[in-house]
């Protein structure tokens, strides 16, 4: 590894890593009671990635022969070719092979690898009875998935710093299309956790099938309300994507250092109400956003972006934390050793406030109330959004009253910061199987407690 390092920067450069993954990925699809796919497969390889400067050279190879190694950091090094200054790239953790001291954050009971597929069938199985058995007469489409994984990983760079780790998934999702007097409503739900095989238990089962048909009977009974200006009250858990999609990202350290987020210039400032925290963490155990160490090997930690009110800290990757001047944050994500890293989220929330729920939903006249997003658009730089409302309710004279769906929420992510009213203390982190793309696809997790933002656009009749 030494030797492929001393290549890499033989054109110049003052910093250089390596990447090696080797990643076993399965997954087992039952659709309306029949298997439909499923299979193994391993993916494996080593990526080389150059600093110098502004530039970064980046090569990957499918292959661990020396040649093939070779050949990849000679085409990392020659892509990043110049003067080769002193690294800015920092030390932040200088230990030679120690795991991180802060914990093992996915501790595995049984390996994914060594459950024979054999045993997942019949929990797939017996998760659809359980859905049917709660609402047989209008399921018409049933699906169930398991996807899992085990990566192990291993990063060594120019500073002579060498981490290891092996990081597991699982994922659970259940789809289903109701069918009620002509009518149909689809609703998908998902688990993921950093664990082994042991997430596939009986309480699982129960609160998944629990969770599909909740609700269906106002899907079916909801309308679409008058559009218009007014209070929206964000549901806990869920409602943490507009958290993710519309502050989350204008956060990230590389829009910032290049001028295109709408907070570039805000650091340091108060950018909402003060007693209001907002925090990206890898140090959840168990948490699909969980990490012991980003893909650049920073130790994972607990990153509070706002405190009090006031924005104190981007998402650094290492390339950002050299232009700022600070730490890394671990916050250096990729999606396979394909990839350079970025500045990515790992877990995204608002901490609790000291309000509770219901006088939240009680200080509004007329209001939305929303729990359950589809998908949504962010512009970074001007920060406007529009998020779709898959369903929610109509908030009267205080009171949720009638059920409503399929509608936007449109807003401006600043002043909707400016513009929180109140924050519950009931704080959720959703446990679906939330996926970030941006350039590349990275696990995240997202939360809040119930907010009330004064005034949003909703998009209605």
């Amino acid at each position: 590894m030494q030797k492929l390092v001393e290549e890499a920067l033989h054109s110049g450069g003052s910093y250089a890593d390596l990447y090696f993954e080797n990643t076993t990925y399965g997954s087992l699809l039952l659709r309306d009671g029949a298997v439909t796919s499923g299979g193994n497969h391993i993916d494996f390889g080593l990526g080389v990635r150059v600093l110098s400067g502004e530039k970064t050279g980046y090569a990957y190879s499918e292959s661990t022969a020396w040649e093939d190694m070779l050949s990849c950091a000679k085409a990392a090094s020659q892509i990043a070719s110049g003067r080769a200054d002193v690294s800015p790239y920092g030390t932040p953790n200088p230990s030679r092979g120690e795991p991180n001291p802060a914990a093992d954050r996915y501790p595995v009971e049984q390996s994914w690898r060594e459950t024979p597929m054999s045993r997942f069938l019949p929990f797939l199985q017996k998760l659809e009875a359980e859905v049917k058995g709660r609402d047989d007469t209008r399921i018409i489409k049933l699906m169930a998935n398991l996807a899992f994984q085990m990566s192990d990983i291993l990063m060594y760079n120019s500073h002579g710093e060498l981490k290891w780790d092996t990081r597991p998934m699982g994922s659970i999702s259940l789809s289903a299309v109701f069918e009620q007097g002509g009518l149909t409503e689809n609703k998908s739900i998902s688990r993921s956790f950093r664990c082994g095989a042991e997430m596939l238990s009986e309480k699982l089962i129960r609160e998944m099938a629990d969770e599909l048909v909740k609700g269906i009977d106002d899907r079916f009974a909801a309308g679409r309300p008058k559009g218009g200006q007014m209070p929206v009250v964000m549901g806990a858990g869920a409602s943490g994507i507009l958290l993710h999609e519309a502050m989350g990202h204008a956060f990230e350290a590389d829009f910032n250092r290049k001028g295109t987020s709408i907070f570039a210039d805000k650091m340091g400032k108060q950018i909402c109400p003060r007693g209001i925290q907002i925090i990206d963490d890898g140090t959840l155990k168990g948490n699909r956003g969980a990490i012991n160490y980003d893909d650049e090997g920073v130790p994972g930690q607990k990153t509070y972006m706002v405190e009090d009110g006031v924005l104190t800290s981007y998402l650094h990757d290492r390339i950002s934390a050299a232009h700022y001047g600070v730490r890394p944050t671990g916050n250096g994500r990729r999606e396979s050793f394909r990839y350079a890293p970025l500045p990515r989220m790992r877990a995204t929330y608002m901490e609790s406030g000291t309000a509770k729920a219901g006088d939240l939903i009680a200080e509004v006249s007329k209001g939305i109330y929303v729990d359950e997003f589809s998908n949504g658009q962010v512009q970074i730089g001007e920060g406007d959004f529009t998020f779709y409302v898959k369903a929610g309710y109509l908030i009267e004279n205080g009171r949720l009253t009638r059920p409503v769906k399929d509608i936007n929420i449109i807003g401006n992510g600043p002043a909707a910061l400016a513009d929180i009213r109140g924050v519950a203390d009931d704080l959720a982190v959703d446990p679906g199987a939330w996926t970030c793309g941006k350039e590349q696809s990275v696990p995240v997790s997202c939360g809040i407690p119930t907010v009330l933002i004064g005034n949003l656009t909703v998009g209605g009749e």
